[in-house]
Order: structure tokens, then C-alpha cells, then sequence
């Protein structure tokens, strides 16, 4: 490999934000808090280790992922409750907050659509910040952990992993096959993971989650949402997923609603307004 002889130039330059955020809607937060600060859980429901379950959200509610018994991570998909074609957008909310989200931030439908359909209120990892290898928690790097590549990696036919997972609590939900379910099956928020890219080769790495029993991610559900969650199984990703072998643990996701008349200045994010003539 033949080194040009400005490489040292070329490589200094400095880089550029690519989407700037100044102009970007800003959460309100103060809001938030204060309906936060008098609501009432309403439902529940408990995801099992190495399964995943399906969950709906009214728009003006709160929802939180829980860790109840032990350390665990979760791959959560994000659905507009009415129309499975909006749904979470894990490219462009990378693209537009970083490789990982927390208090204050928000996650974003796909296109057309392109708007919030979810605010994180709180989150009870939001200390870890950034460790000396560079991982940090709740990622929107990863795609999930799936039996496709498990396939091309290892062979075999391993069912539990959380695309599967969330394939098979979709189909339920909706009372369809899996085939027709599969598609709506997408990237995800990996909550509780921790993860970040090796500064050697660029991989994508994971290791053990900081997650303990107690702690939670809260969200804000700007619109009507339908959600599945899988209880991965690497259980907290210190070494391996899609594996019968780490211990696993359930997850609950419990659905809050702030006090009556609470939120009601607050209006549904609209989707985007752009023309879609595409010139």
C-alpha cells in the first residue's frame, strides 16, 4: 500500500457535525417532570428471559423498562399503535443524538413520517456516561441479535433470539402468522446494553450491562404506541448472546398515566412537512 505524502494533512482535517441540532424542537422537559411527578401506574406487563412481549401506549402517558430480578438487557421496537408502517427510526436518531440516548432525548419515526414518537424522561443509568473503552448504554448501533447471522456464524437453527423474539410477540399480538409479522420487525433501542466500537477495528463490541435490579428507562409516549420488548438472550451481554448458556432474567415494562388535565397543552408532534414531490 503505496502511503501518499499528504496523508498526515489529510487526516488532520477536522470533522463536521453532519446534522446539526441548534434548530432542532426542543423537549419540554420541565413539563414532563411535573406530570412525572403525579401519575399512576395502570398496566404492567413482564417480559420472560429469552422471550419478548408486546405492550400499547396511549399518547400522554409514561412507560418504563424496569430490571426486576437481575442484570438484563432488552431489544425494544417501536410501533405508531394505528399504522405499523411509522415506526422507530434507529438510523436517524443515531444520526441525529449520538450512538446512544438518554434523559432529554428522543426517538424518531421513519420516513415519511420523521417526527418523535417517544422522549426519555429518566433514566437511572444516565451516570455511566462514557467508560474508558468508550462504551456507554442504550445503543442505537445495534441491529439485534437474530438467527440469520447466528446461522452464518455458528449454523444451526437457534429460535430465541430477539428478532425472533419480538417476530413471535408481534404475530401473537396481531393474531397473524409470523411470516406476515416478521417484516414490521425492526432496528432497535437496545436498553440497558452497553456497547461502543473498538478503537483498533472499528467492531462493534458489548460488555457486561450496568443494570441492577431497580434501575429504569422512562419514556413519554408522544403518540399513540404499540411496543414489543425482548428480554435478550445474553441476559447481560458480558459475553455472549443468542445462547442458552448466560443467565437470563425478566424485564417489566409498566405503563404510567399522569393526573387528570395534566398534559392536556400538550399536542401530538406532527408528522413531517415536507412535500414529498422529491423534485
Amino acid at each position: 500500500m503505496n502511503t501518499p505524502k499528504d496523508a498526515a494533512a489529510r487526516r488532520a482535517i477536522k470533522p463536521v457535525i453532519c446534522y446539526p441540532v441548534d434548530t432542532l424542537p426542543v423537549p419540554d422537559m420541565a413539563a414532563y417532570q411535573n406530570a412525572r411527578a403525579k401519575m399512576t401506574k395502570v398496566d404492567e406487563v413482564l417480559v420472560p428471559p429469552r422471550d419478548a412481549g408486546c405492550f400499547t401506549v396511549p399518547a400522554g402517558h409514561f412507560f418504563r423498562i424496569v430490571s426486576v430480578e437481575g442484570a438484563q438487557v432488552g431489544d425494544l421496537n417501536l410501533w405508531a399503535r394505528d399504522n405499523l408502517a411509522e415506526r422507530f427510526y434507529s438510523g436517524k436518531t443515531r444520526a441525529l443524538h449520538g450512538t446512544h440516548i438518554t434523559t432529554g432525548q428522543r426517538m424518531w419515526t421513519s420516513f415519511p413520517y420523521l417526527r418523535p414518537m417517544a422522549t426519555i424522561t429518566h433514566d437511572t443509568l444516565g451516570w455511566y456516561g462514557k467508560d474508558e473503552f468508550g462504551g456507554s448504554v442504550h445503543d442505537v448501533i445495534g441491529t439485534r441479535c437474530d438467527p440469520y447471522t447466528h446461522h452464518l456464524l455458528a449454523g444451526g437453527q437457534y429460535h430465541h433470539c430477539c428478532h425472533s423474539n419480538l417476530t413471535r410477540a408481534l404475530a401473537n399480538h396481531l393474531g397473524v402468522p409470523v411470516a406476515e409479522a416478521e417484516p414490521h420487525v425492526h432496528d432497535v433501542l437496545n436498553v440497558f446494553m452497553c456497547t461502543g466500537f473498538t478503537r483498533d477495528t472499528g467492531q462493534y463490541f458489548m460488555k457486561a450491562s450496568p443494570v441492577r435490579p431497580g434501575d429504569y428507562l422512562e419514556f413519554y409516549a408522544e403518540i399513540d404506541l404499540l411496543g414489543a420488548l425482548s428480554a435478550c438472550p445474553g441476559g447481560d451481554c458480558s459475553a455472549e448472546h443468542s445462547s442458552d448458556a448466560a443467565a437470563c432474567y425478566p424485564l417489566l415494562v409498566e405503563i404510567y398515566a399522569p393526573e387528570a388535565g395534566h398534559m392536556d397543552a400538550m399536542t401530538a408532534p406532527h408528522v413531517s412537512g415536507y412535500d414529498r414531490s422529491h423534485g
